[in-house]
């Protein structure tokens, strides 16, 4: 009959649906008791559906059943049923070698706020800084499109961190790169939330002078995730100019000030169009919005960014603005607005917490 330690470590080949890592690594095996009679493994699961637990419960099965001198094996579930996460008792806890977290985030989808976390990292790369880049929308990841390396798995070391990809002088990981392109992330908070914690403390980030997280869309438990477990050095909020975009992103603002986390400014995206053939520049989504949001929160206002085709394409084809044309226009308006951000994350007077 094989020991308690050597089932656990066969049970590291059983991958959670949908997922590389195994259910060991996630915490899922609660207990396995070994008797005259048989095996009985315990697993502790998220609220999910009942098929993903089938599947899991079905696979521990057979793989305890098929170790040698394993006469019978019998699995039991026990859900925890989905909550809120809460901070640590600690509070936010800094990253070891990371010296900036910031996090980017937006009131609602559709603004370009990915577009413009990766855009702004390479910029803050270019001035000479160390950048990391963390994909924090698990629903919706974009990075590894944005920059590449689609269908790349992230090496994990020994100790079982995981090692951040490489581009364009920036390491970064998403859960893009974890689960099958085509499969929907059917996850619910506690599951999230691991992913999130995952990603910010089991990841070699190294010697980092700027970690920059692209939030998903919204205020939810993700974003709270994010901003009750790990110490923010500032927050940054994406909008477009018309009211429908200003009405949600209100809501982020809001989100980081009762998180005690300083807003380094809005950037408004998608600000206007200028016309290649009649050079004039056109207001498609209104104007200004930004700003006054702004100026009505008392943030900073980091800048305008135009309509532009150069920019989009650049997303979809992992080749973003910044690092493929840093003499474009847009490119400098990026440079200009990371140069003010770091200026502000520089200075020792700018603590986010109380």
């Amino acid at each position: 009959m094989p020991s308690p330690q050597e089932i656990l470590e066969k049970l590291r080949s059983v991958k959670y649906p949908g997922f590389s890592r195994d259910i060991v690594s996630f915490g899922l095996v609660k207990d396995i008791e070994v008797a005259h009679g048989g095996v009985t493994v315990s697993l502790r699961t998220p609220s999910a559906r009942a098929e993903v637990i089938s599947e899991i419960a079905a696979a521990v099965k057979s793989t305890v059943a098929a170790m040698d001198g394993v006469p019978a094996v019998e699995v039991t579930v026990e859900q925890v049923q989905a909550s809120r996460p809460t901070a640590a008792a600690a509070g936010p806890q800094p990253l070891a070698g990371v010296d900036h977290v910031i996090a980017v985030a937006s009131g609602k989808g559709g603004v370009g706020k990915s577009t413009v976390a990766v855009n702004l990292a390479l910029a803050m790369h270019s001035a000479g800084r160390s950048v990391g880049l963390m994909d924090a929308d698990v629903y919706g990841p974009s990075l590894a499109m944005m920059v590449g390396g689609t269908g790349e798995r992230p090496q994990v070391t020994p100790e079982k961190r995981i090692v951040p990809l490489h581009r364009f002088g920036i390491r970064y990981i998403s859960i893009a790169h974890f689960v099958d392109a085509q499969a929907p992330i059917i996850w619910r908070g506690p599951m999230v939330a691991k992913a999130e914690n995952e990603f910010l403390f089991n990841v070699e980030w190294g010697r980092l002078d700027c970690l920059v997280l692209d939030l998903p869309p919204g205020t939810g438990d993700a974003q709270l995730t994010i901003t009750q477990r790990v110490a923010l050095a500032g927050g940054i909020v994406v909008t477009t100019p018309q009211e429908i975009a200003l009405l949600d992103v209100r809501r982020g603002i809001a989100m980081f000030q009762e998180a005690k986390v300083a807003v380094l400014g809005v950037v408004e995206n998608m600000s206007y169009y200028l016309c290649r053939k009649c050079g004039h520049r056109h207001e498609i989504f209104g104007h200004g919005g930004g700003a006054r949001l702004a100026a009505e929160f008392g943030v900073p206002f980091l800048g305008e960014l135009p309509l532009l085709h150069e920019l989009r394409a650049g997303g979809d084809e992992a080749s973003p603005l910044v690092a493929a044309r840093p003499d474009h226009p847009a490119s400098a308006v990026f440079r200009e607005i990371a140069g003010t951000i770091l200026e502000r994350l520089e200075q020792p007077a700018a603590q986010p917490r109380e």
